[in-house]
């Protein structure tokens, strides 16, 4: 282990980086790896002094104290310390000249060394900073003097143990064969170095090389940034509250494709910040690229961890249907908002809300049914016309810039002509896979104001209500297209979906409205009223009815559009 044994060999754990996360079971794999290749099928003989065993690579890049800031490597690195430090300990009464000469050597990786190669037992070739970790100042402990307590919980103090009883059997089994195995780790265990320029590398570096553990966030490097702009241990101590805190809630509410839960919340305010600078744009700068202009200016702004703790609470009772927050109308439209073709809605209405939010961090209601009504009649829209996120951006970033300067949101550049339209909608393919298929489906449903609204996280499928199995077997449709046409379709909860997939109408009817089995069991119907409508009062559904209804649903969203002044008038 030349990296540890290195004289210039300086480790800093830095403030952004995670709290150290490693357990037994990756201490166990480590170990066994570890023995496997010390001593090879439990033979010292069969060693072979040559080989070399990789255990990884360490990307650092030296910061301006000329410390080695870890960008990759910090778990396996702070385990190989513990590791080390516990055989150290281990030799502390052992005469030998191989346990003495072992013990030399371990300390040379664990401590800083003076021109003689003597290790100075007070300062330590590793440091940690990491701003969310509580039990660092434990791990330091550790390495220092060896000892840990019983009442000690952390991972460090736990591994610790782990690897001291470990230890004490391989002593047991292997007495005359001990030094043998630290003697192994140290000289033919490799950790290959990857010093970058600049921590911008490293963490590219870090990237192409990692392939199963998390990497660092743009968040994580933000929360760093926060850390050291405050300068007392009280703030710090606040700040690390309130940034756990922050964790806490985006972890339970935001399911981001890319990047982390906080990363999730950044963007949002992103938006805010970007829209209040009057960028139109439709390029969008990386998260970090955004944030790190001036030096974290924007970081560094008194409002912006308040802002940010506002901002997710919003967003918690959105996505938790808070009734004390919103009305029902309001809850309405949030739903149907869930299942917009695309996620651009959500940075839309965080510029809203922390726009128009008054001293109580609420929004006027009427105004707020207003935006949102206006926000899916559009969304929806554009996805016929324009499909794709992308295209989006431009009409819904000028937007943005009109709700910062307190203008209306009318859309006014990229109204839409009501024919144009209409043929889109009426060639459109409604296939089950395409995002905008379910968002009419939801608004048809969840428009009427009678409609229940169930929780977020009810899970509905896409039903044909002329069942495609139905037309494998009579053929009574003449255009087979109108099977995946918008008339035909429907939400209907997934249970009830898997029942009535395949039925003639006649026979879906009862698992639409509910109905008792010969045992008395009672099965739930759907809570689509729609649904239940129709089964009321069809005994069947044709292909007369899938073209009215197809005709029905269109015409309601263009007189949507019209009510919302989205239509072009000439």
């Amino acid at each position: 282990m030349l990296l540890f044994s290195d004289k210039k060999s300086d480790f800093l754990i830095p403030d952004y980086q995670r709290p150290y996360a490693w357990e037994e079971g990756q201490c166990q794999t480590l170990w066994d790896d570890i023995f496997s290749f010390a001593f090879p099928d439990n033979n010292s003989d069969k060693f072979d002094s040559n080989e070399e065993y990789f255990l990884g690579s360490i990307v650092t890049f030296e910061n301006d104290n000329n410390k080695k800031e870890v960008i990759d490597g910090q778990q396996r690195l702070t385990t190989l310390m513990l590791l080390l430090r516990a055989f150290y300990a281990k030799f502390g009464n052992m005469q030998d000249e191989n346990s003495k000469s072992t013990r030399e050597r371990i300390a040379q990786c664990l401590w800083k060394t003076n021109e003689f190669g003597q290790p100075n037992l007070n300062i330590l070739k590793i440091d940690s900073e990491v701003a969310t970790d509580n039990d660092k100042d434990e791990f330091l402990e550790i390495l220092k003097t060896g000892i840990v307590n019983k009442d000690q919980k952390s991972n460090y103090a736990k591994n610790y143990r782990f690897f001291q009883e470990k230890i004490d059997n391989f002593l047991s089994e292997y007495p005359s064969y001990f030094a043998y195995l630290p003697a192994r780790i140290l000289g033919n265990c490799i950790l290959l170095p990857i010093e970058a320029e600049s921590q911008d590398t490293a963490l590219r570096i870090f990237s192409t090389l990692n392939d199963r553990g998390l990497p660092l966030s743009d968040a994580d490097i933000f929360k760093a940034q926060f850390y050291k702009h405050y300068s007392t241990k009280n703030q710090k101590d606040k700040f690390i509250e309130q940034w756990k805190e922050l964790e806490e809630i985006t972890g339970r509410i935001f399911k981001p494709l890319n990047g982390t839960p906080m990363d999730e919340l950044f963007t949002r305010y992103m938006y805010f910040i970007r829209a209040k600078q009057g960028i139109k744009s439709s390029t969008t700068e990386a998260l970090r690229k955004f944030y790190e202009k001036g030096k974290y200016s924007i970081l560094k702004q008194d409002d912006t961890l308040s802002n940010l703790k506002i901002l997710v609470d919003f967003w918690h009772d959105v996505y938790n249907q808070n009734q004390e927050r919103f009305s029902t109308k309001i809850l309405r439209k949030l739903f149907i908002l869930n299942s917009a073709p695309n996620g651009m809605w959500t940075y839309f209405l965080s510029v809203y809300f922390l726009q128009n939010k008054n001293e109580n961090n609420q929004l006027e209601e009427n105004k707020l049914d207003e935006f949102l009504n206006k926000t899916i009649a559009f969304v929806w829209a554009f996805a016929f016309t324009n499909p794709g996120v992308n295209a989006l951006r431009t009409p819904i970033y000028a937007e943005m810039v009109n709700i910062v300067t307190d203008k209306t949101v009318n859309f006014d550049e990229h109204k839409f002509d009501e024919h144009t339209l209409r043929t889109a909608m009426n060639n459109f393919e409604f296939k089950n896979g395409r995002p905008i298929t379910r968002s009419m489906l939801t608004w048809w449903a969840f428009k009427d104001d009678q409609q229940e609204i169930p929780f977020l996280n009810t899970n509905f499928d896409i039903e044909h209500i002329f069942a495609r199995k139905r037309q494998e077997n009579d053929k009574s449709l003449s255009n087979t297209k109108l099977l995946e046409a918008l008339g035909n379709k429907s939400l209907l909860e997934d249970k009830i979906n898997i029942r009535a997939s395949d039925y003639r109408f006649s026979d879906k009817i009862k698992y639409y409205k509910g109905f008792t089995t010969d045992k008395g069991q009672h099965k739930a119907g759907s809570i689509i009223s729609e649904l239940v409508n129709i089964a009321d009062n069809k005994t069947d559904f044709t292909e007369q009815d899938i073209i009215s209804r197809s005709e029905k649903i269109v015409s309601e969203f263009i007189e949507f559009l019209k009510e919302k002044k989205l239509i072009k008038e000439y």
